[in-house]
């Protein structure tokens, strides 16, 4: 898969240091001596320190390859809850929930990212999707310059049997239920960026729908094309197109019989989807019937990284978020 090679490339050329939440899963445990095997991150496992030794022992790893913080335990927690007070006290968090919030391994790690003591945190192997983005949220931020928190999957089509072959960004897949013109304008122009960072080539953005050029009308396509008003309005250098069908924007002799006038003809690798039902279930279509490899969810819109993992996730799928989040974190170069 040269695109996901690319990315272990790029993380490898500037290793981030990476925070694991759940460091005493074993799945965690064997990405994480992956990654340093492979020197694409700095690692700290976050958990429970002696549980995380354990495991380290039964892989055979030299716990000495990796940073370990235990939440309860750490030197850093008071500090770090002292920080969090300050920062939520106006949402009525007094000086014992700030202690209880340091002490969870998904508060902890999103704080040391945004203390400066590591580039980026992941977690979601054990939490379920809104524990991991709400720490996040309330710890880390969200962006200057980004007015919303959405999420995409990086699929990756590099099979034999997958007519067109390379990375394609689905979004917003995981948080955001129903956006709005303005919201849907802004996932696409933070989903072109994250292509740009991740990948290193021209996003061609598609807003997708169930009509293409005007060939149903409906509150739902009026308000794809409003998006794509608002994204060319902010970003007028940002090669997007819409409303289309998902045919229209991914095959070329489709792109020619109904969108004679494209000027992506069928060869957009950004696919925004009007809303979370069309994406998540397009994505799993994708990855189940169609043999695609998705990543994700990966955060985009933070003020650094956070990423979240399925609760079903492989040590393979933990190492290439590492990969993708130890980009993610780096100087934007490519």
């Amino acid at each position: 898969m040269k695109p996901l090679d690319d990315i272990i490339a790029a993380a490898r050329a500037g290793p981030r240091h990476i925070v694991l939440v759940d460091g005493e899963d074993p799945r965690i445990v064997a990405a994480a001596m992956r990654a340093v095997r492979d020197r694409i991150a700095r690692i700290t496992l976050v958990g429970n320190a002696a549980r995380i030794v354990e495991v380290l022992a039964s892989q055979w790893a030299d716990p000495h390859d990796f940073s370990i913080e235990d939440p309860v335990a750490s030197g850093r927690t008071e500090s770090y809850a002292a920080a969090y007070h300050t920062l939520r006290r106006h949402k009525g968090v007094d000086e014992a929930a700030a202690v209880r919030a340091m002490r969870d391994p998904l508060g902890f790690a999103a704080m040391m990212v945004r203390q400066g003591d590591a580039d980026g945190t992941i977690g979601g192997a054990v939490a379920t999707t809104a524990d991991t983005v709400r720490a996040a949220l309330q710890i880390i931020g969200r962006a200057r310059d980004s007015t919303i928190v959405s999420s995409y999957f990086l699929m990756m089509l590099c099979e034999i049997h997958h007519s067109r072959k390379g990375a394609f960004i689905f979004a917003d897949c995981g948080l955001v239920v129903e956006p709005d013109s303005t919201e849907l304008a802004e996932i696409a122009m933070s989903s072109a960026r994250s292509y740009q960072k991740l990948i290193g080539e021209m996003p061609r953005v598609a807003m997708l729908s169930f009509s293409t050029g005007g060939s149903a009308v409906h509150e739902r396509v009026s308000k794809v094309v409003k998006a794509v008003d608002i994204a060319k309005a902010s970003d007028p250098s940002l090669l997007i197109e819409g409303e289309l069908q998902f045919d229209a924007a991914f095959v070329e002799a489709v792109s020619a019989a109904k969108s004679p006038e494209s000027t992506i003809k069928g060869a957009a690798n950004v696919l925004i989807f009007p809303n979370l039902e069309a994406a998540n279930i397009g994505y799993k279509i994708a990855q189940r019937i169609g043999g695609a490899k998705a990543i994700g969810p990966i955060l985009q819109g933070l003020d650094k990284p956070a990423n979240d993992l399925s609760r079903g996730c492989s040590a393979d799928d933990v190492y290439h978020m590492i990969a993708v989040t130890s980009v993610q974190a780096a100087p934007s170069e490519r």
